[in-house]
């Protein structure tokens, strides 16, 4: 099998990150840093954002060859594509949602963002058409002068600029597709919830949680948590490391 540019370790699981909607690979460094110091294998995946068919088959790929076990962490729209990419993959020990979805078959992100009053997010949106080779429709974009306030408020101002300026559109679609999966109902699943959140509401987030009858922790937090308190959530993976691994002897 075509390994993946890092060493799996024998003893313990590869820690895939997923990144949603206006964020990359990057929003997961600080998380990254603190994994990387406790030895574990750690993928950043870049999700495409297309559509959830697409990316959490795309996601899938990604699980299929690892050599050995993963729990997946997904952000935002990245919990969707995480949950929508597990259901049946017996090599995924654990799901951690962060500020994010844990989406019902037959519900769309979007549908579940605007659940529950709290949101800021859908004003603060800008379409712009794109095409790509056959492909074309919109893409969303946070208006740059909103985004630290409605997405990233606990991030320094320069820092919260730098996102917005390389923040990564989603397609509009991908919002709105419906899930057909969920593996967080036979995977077990830890929440971090933003009490500050005015991306996916927090009522939303403890809706989602409560209903999937995942370990819930609450913290005072935007929407933007993986760069703001990158601790609070690499301490929730390692709590899901420790929870899943296999006993001694």
């Amino acid at each position: 099998m075509t390994a993946y540019p890092f060493a799996p370790a024998a003893d313990k699981p590869t820690i895939v990150l997923v990144h949603g909607a206006f964020a990359e690979s990057s929003s997961w460094n600080g998380v990254v840093d603190r994994l990387l110091a406790e030895g574990l294998p750690v993928l950043a995946v870049a999700n495409p954002l297309r559509g959830l068919a697409a990316d959490a088959q795309y996601l899938r790929s990604v699980l299929d060859r690892i050599d050995g076990p993963a729990i997946v962490a997904g952000h935002s729209y990245g919990g969707s594509v995480a949950s929508e990419a597990t259901e049946g993959a017996g090599s995924v020990r654990a799901l951690v949602f962060v500020a994010s979805f844990l989406l019902e078959p037959g519900e769309s992100t979007g549908q579940l963002a605007a659940k529950f009053p709290g949101g800021e997010l859908g004003t603060a949106l800008q379409p712009v058409p794109y095409a790509f080779g056959s492909a074309s429709g919109d893409d969303l974009y946070i208006q740059q002068d909103r985004f630290g306030p409605v997405f990233a408020a606990d991030v320094p101002e320069g820092e919260a600029a730098r996102m917005a300026a390389t923040q990564r559109p989603i397609a509009a679609a991908a919002l709105e597709d419906a899930a057909t999966a969920a593996g967080w109902r036979e995977i077990p699943s830890w929440t971090l919830i933003t009490r500050q959140d005015l991306a996916v509401p927090v009522e939303s987030q403890r809706f989602m949680a409560s209903r999937a009858s995942s370990h819930a922790v609450e913290i005072d937090a935007s929407h933007a948590v993986t760069v703001s308190q990158p601790g609070a959530v690499a301490d929730l993976i390692l709590e899901a490391v420790r929870a899943t691994a296999p006993a001694a002897g």
